[in-house]
């Protein structure tokens, strides 16, 4: 193959491109045949409840009603919804319905119909009497309340996390390495602050669809819209009790998704209406059942020490994390570890280091997956500390990160002794802060009308595919007239995945991207992949697509060489022909493909899957200048800076667009995002006209710019791109709008009203 790239580090158009824009039928309800019954959940008012009887008689009698199901109609098995690699790591702690509700929101019944008026009737008549228990709301006083969210017999944890329903605990995690405590006692400036930051919902376009119905031969075929196909089937049929071989699922394109479709949510309801009835049956959640009854980003309360020596050298870190995993244990135990080993892992190698969590169950609406997956909770605690120990030093925070960020080659204790090949951090910071003129606007300017701007700035780290555990496979087939069949079992949710590993199989098969097919997830039919999550299908699938093109490239030499009688050692392929070094002997990929098909015994196919013993982090600056109203505190984005090292970058035009839409959402969680829940346990943010999420007109300029590292392990050099992008905004808001007016927020969102109060008692405030 030439050295010279063809696709890679292109900016090529997205495969479905012409579709959307054509507004094809793409997406799960287009497809969904038009008889499907209509399935809808009744949902508990309570935050804590027995249900002490359930009279469903006349709702079974509305013309239209199918079924109508509660506890005592369906199978009663502990499962999770955790889109997960079995063991899941996270405790099975869910029935399809259950006799007892642990949030408002919480699926007590289910009615299934020919007319969604019907179905909404039927549910008005449901009658239920609940015995009203007290509920466990402040996530700071689960660990070993006497009121147990789960007091259950029959609750199981698979892995040993620490988990122990009899303490509403479901998890804990840590490590240290060092003497933290003698080595902060020597030092001469230390920090220790406790930072907040509150459940965020993924606020996709389209929300939780799923179709199912049974096929020919009674197997159950769910179509939806999920990251996770391959475990959607273990999960389904755990909880329905029926073996994995007659469950079918198929992903068709995603409206989006950032975490929310990698945990089972609309999936289960449909499912057991057509398993029972034989119907096709359709679900789709309603805005306000997104917001309520799906899952959240994790709530988390971090605490962070640092210390430091006169000249600026960090010598010691400790972190504690206390996370909020809602009525059930989704990803508590793993979102939890992020939050320290991908916040601390971007200093040092420091003299000690320690980080601990617990993972706390409470009657809120289940926390699950989530862009950043926990490390962008810890890196906004540990980037706004880090801040702070600048500002105790009177030092500028930029040249303490530059003294002290990590570099190429460390081995860092804190991110499981992996060492890292691949760290562009440091020019990273130097090109970010040559991008905003960090040394020219540090720390403040005074604009002279009201208003004042700060600079603030940020690192952040992630992850490529979860080490040594989750596994892409890819098969691809040379089919007549040499074009590719590309199967493969990643979900592209929107972020372009099809597109980017057509890319690579074209780089490495030396053809024109339109000759590579890509063919959209079943799993009856597509190679095992985990899942679209973790940071993983560039690195992990795309891994798996090089390996996959290397043996089909042998193979196809190999038959060529047979077809010409040639030696295979002087044969040679440029995409188009193959040929032979020794003489004039030569043949199309055309003519060889039919030729596969003709008296051969082996077809020109291959499958190779990966699964790496490592996790290449991407690394990222961000900096942002902020404006705040000295009158109102209102603060406004008008400049944010981005600087990604994601090795190297396989699609400009896609990595562009994934650190932009990642910097937005981070935005939103840093100044807007504010879930509340009433005294009762009732989310009070249950729309978007409540739950407030930035418009492209409330995010400033963003400007995005790559510095490339090599990491070897990846395919072409490449790490991950699509979560670290949400991990700087977070903290760089907060250390900007700290310089622009002296009030340091621990607590996110940062409101106007937090920021006016902080600048009424330090007495920057302009009113009247």
């Amino acid at each position: 193959m030439s050295d010279k790239k063809k696709y890679i580090g292109k900016r090529v158009v997205k495969k479905d491109a012409m579709a959307l824009l054509a507004g094809k039928p793409l997406y799960t309800d287009d497809l969904a045949p038009a008889d499907c019954l209509i399935v809808k959940a009744l949902r508990s008012p309570h935050a804590s409840a027995l249900i002490k009887s359930i009279d469903t008689t006349k709702a079974k009698l509305v013309p239209g009603v199918e079924c109508v199901l509660t506890y005592k109609d369906v199978p009663q098995k502990r499962f999770t919804n955790a889109g997960q690699s079995y063991p899941e790591p996270s405790p099975y702690d869910r029935y399809i319905l259950e006799d007892r509700v642990r949030y408002v929101g919480d699926e007590v019944a289910l009615v299934a119909g020919t007319k969604e008026k019907a179905v909404d009737k039927a549910l008005r008549l449901i009658k239920v009497q609940y015995e009203v228990l007290e509920p466990v709301l402040d996530f700071r006083k689960a660990k070993d309340n006497p009121i147990l969210v789960h007091p259950e017999d029959d609750w199981v944890a698979n892995c040993p996390v620490g988990a122990d329903n009899k303490r509403n605990m479901c998890a804990t995690d840590g490590f240290e390495s060092g003497d933290v405590e003698k080595v902060l006692d020597e030092c001469e400036y230390v920090v220790d602050e406790t930072y907040h930051t509150l459940a965020n919902n993924q606020g996709m376009m389209e929300p939780f669809v799923t179709y199912t119905e049974k096929d020919a031969y009674g197997r159950l075929l769910i179509t939806s819209s999920t990251q996770i196909p391959f475990h959607v089937r273990r999960i389904i049929a755990n909880a329905l009790d029926i073996p994995k071989s007659k469950v079918r699922v198929v992903k068709p394109r995603i409206g989006g998704g950032f975490g929310a479709k990698q945990t089972v949510v609309s999936e289960l309801f449909p499912a057991i209406v057509t398993w029972i009835t034989g119907k096709p049956a359709k679900m789709i959640y309603s805005r306000k059942e997104v917001m309520v009854a799906s899952t959240s980003r994790h709530e988390m309360e971090i605490r962070v020490r640092l210390g430091a020596d006169v000249s600026g050298k960090i010598r010691a870190m400790d972190m504690y994390t206390l996370s909020n995993t809602g009525a059930h244990g989704e990803h508590g135990p793993t979102t939890v570890g992020l939050s320290g080993h991908k916040a601390l892992s971007l200093y040092g190698p420091v003299e000690a280091c320690r980080f601990k969590a617990d993972v706390v169950y409470t009657n809120t609406m289940p926390s699950g997956a989530y862009r950043g997956y926990g490390a962008t909770q810890g890196i906004f605690a540990l980037e706004s500390a880090v801040d702070e120990l600048a500002h105790k030093m009177d030092m500028d925070p930029v040249k303490l990160r530059e003294m002290n960020l990590v570099h190429e080659g460390s081995i860092q204790p804190a991110y499981y002794n992996e060492q890292f090949n691949a760290v562009a951090l440091d020019r990273c910071m130097a090109r970010a802060k040559e991008m905003i003129g960090w040394d020219e606007k540090y720390p403040f300017k005074d604009m002279g009308n009201g208003k004042v701007r700060g600079i603030g700035a940020a690192m952040a780290m992630q992850g490529s595919g979860i080490t040594a555990l989750d596994q892409a496979a890819v098969e691809i087939r040379l089919s007549d007239e040499g074009f590719y069949n590309m199967m493969i079992g990643a979900s592209d949710m929107g972020t372009g995945c099809d597109t980017i590993l057509a890319q690579m199989a074209a780089e490495c098969l030396e053809c024109d991207i339109d000759q590579i097919i890509v063919h959209g997830v079943d799993t009856d039919v597509s190679p095992y992949d985990t899942g679209s999550y973790a940071s993983s299908t560039t690195y992990v699938t795309g891994m798996a697509v090089v390996k996959t093109c290397e043996t089909l490239r042998k193979k196809m030499m190999a038959l060529a060489a047979d077809v010409l009688k040639c030696p295979e050692e002087n044969m040679e392929f440029d995409g188009k022909k193959f040929y032979s070094l020794e003489d004039e002997k030569e043949i199309s990929l055309s003519d060889l493909a039919t030729q596969s098909h003709l008296g051969i015994n082996e077809a020109m196919s291959a499958s190779e899957s990966f699964c790496s013993p490592v996790s290449p982090p991407p690394f990222m600056v961000g900096m942002a200048e902020v404006e705040v109203d000295l009158a109102t505190g209102q603060p406004e984005v008008i400049d944010y800076v981005a600087v990604v090292d994601c090795g190297t970058p396989i699609n400009l035009n896609l990595a562009k667009v994934q650190t932009e839409g990642g910097i937005g959402q981070g935005i939103g969680m840093a100044l807007y995002e504010n879930i509340q829940y009433n005294e009762k346990g009732g989310m009070i943010n249950n729309s978007f006209m409540q739950y407030k999420i930035p418009t492209r007109l409330d995010v400033g300029k963003i400007r995005v710019e790559f510095e490339n590292s090599y990491e070897p392990t990846g395919p072409f050099g490449a790490k991950s791109i699509g979560e670290i992008v949400i991990n700087t905004p977070s903290p760089a808001l907060a250390n900007a709008i700290y310089n622009a007016t002296g009030v340091r927020l621990r607590e996110l969102p940062m409101t106007s009203e937090k920021i006016l109060k902080g600048m009424m008692e330090n007495g920057r405030a302009q009113i009247g």
